[in-house]
């Protein structure tokens, strides 16, 4: 991909792709500026060149209709405070009216485009669409990670109508690097930490991760799962029935590419998700019937501790327990912590995934992890291994 650092903006009309789909509250106020603060860098860049930023991004799932509710409009403030700078709210990417605006935007100006996804062409990856979204500017810059594995007309498509003038923001840029440091030239040992509730939704990035980690560390909900093969007592513990046979066969080839694979060795367990719950920790990790795993027990956090400790090079996706209680919250900070203490002590870590920010965060350790990815289904994708549309595009564009 070609860098922006390769370019000069000057008077450029520059349409960035954004990733500006952030959460909203009932009065449709942002709760976390997060993904527009990551893309000031691209954006203070172009407009540092004398160019012009014309940003467009989507807003949750407006199925290919004008919703109001998931207009742009209400996060403009917010785009204002997140880039410490102006910003021109245009309307409609089709309408005449937002066309004659960008006819009078200045060299300096950043300006944002009305919801993508009001189009079905968007979604569809369709051509026309994408050529009209072309005309209103002169170069294109992807600085949307977080949507780069789908193949639609702002982030695929539109780099046909861009010969030679696509190329990728310092966020995406980033996100890219610093993947490709974790999985392709990994310092070892490597070891990677994967919870959250599925073995499903993980499965293929598992299996893909066999071949480069030295030690796989699986807890959360879907640790569970794995228990229930090896014979373990789960009690009252969510698992996935389907996925029983699919978790002896991971353990299977972990034994045979010699990666070393840990499962929780103690939980505790709870009879109800809340703050008064009634709690037990296992000593052999049998779970009771009429209870259910919430959290790894304190032996598993030792365990986990000292595999941590020994890494250089750490990817950390999912939590292992209900951590937004934090009655059960014990083991997700632990391994928030034994992650950033060791990347001080000069490990390379990458973590991903909505929950795993939020925890970092939550126990304010964000800022001693060496890289945290914005990029969710993204990174998912990315970590099975597929190669997301939105790089290739851009990689292609030569």
């Amino acid at each position: 991909m070609k860098s922006i650092d390769n370019f000069n903006f000057k008077d450029k009309k520059v349409l960035i792709r954004v990733d500006y789909n952030v959460p909203l509250n009932e009065q449709l106020e942002v709760m976390d500026t997060t993904r527009i603060v990551r893309t000031k860098k691209t954006i203070d860049k172009i407009v540092g060149d004398g160019g012009i930023a014309i940003l467009m991004s989507h807003l949750g799932r407006p199925k290919g209709e004008v919703n109001m509710k998931f207009s742009l409009q209400h996060i403009v403030n917010s785009v204002k405070t997140g880039l410490d700078r102006e910003v021109i709210f245009l309307g409609d990417v089709l309408s005449s009216e937002t066309r004659e605006k960008v006819k009078k935007l200045k060299s300096g100006d950043v300006a944002l485009l009305e919801n993508l996804r009001f189009h079905k062409g968007e979604e569809k990856g369709d051509e026309d669409f994408a050529k009209k979204i072309a005309e209103l500017g002169d170069v294109y810059v992807n600085d949307a990670f977080g949507t780069a594995h789908r193949e639609h007309a702002s982030t695929a498509t539109i780099v046909k109508f861009f010969p030679g003038k696509s190329y990728a923001g310092y966020l995406l840029y980033e996100e890219v690097v610093s993947l490709e440091k974790t999985l392709a030239t990994p310092k070892s040992p490597f070891t990677a930490i994967i919870g959250g509730s599925k073995v499903s939704t993980k499965l293929n990035i598992i299996v893909n991760l066999l071949d480069k980690v030295d030690s796989l560390i699986i807890a959360g909900g879907m640790s569970y799962t794995f228990l229930h093969a090896l014979g373990v007592k789960i009690g009252n513990s969510i698992f996935e029935p389907e996925m029983v046979e699919v978790a002896k066969e991971i353990v299977g080839k972990a034994l045979l590419k010699g990666v070393d694979i840990y499962l929780p060795i103690d939980n505790v367990c709870a009879d109800a998700l809340s703050e008064d719950a009634n709690t037990f920790i296992t000593t052999q990790n049998h779970i009771p019937d009429g209870l259910e795993g919430v959290d790894i027990g304190p032996r598993s956090i030792r365990k986990f501790a000292a595999i941590i400790k020994e890494s250089k090079t750490i990817l950390w996706n999912g939590p292992v327990g209900v951590f937004e209680v934090d009655k059960f919250g014990k083991g997700t900070q632990s391994i928030a912590l034994s992650v950033a203490v060791t990347t001080i002590s000069g490990a390379y870590s990458l973590l991903g995934g909505g929950d795993s920010i939020a925890a970092v965060s939550k126990y304010g350790l964000s800022d001693f992890i060496s890289y945290i990815s914005t990029g969710g289904g993204a990174m998912l994708e990315y970590l099975e291994g597929k190669e997301l549309p939105g790089i290739k595009a851009l990689k292609e564009d030569k």
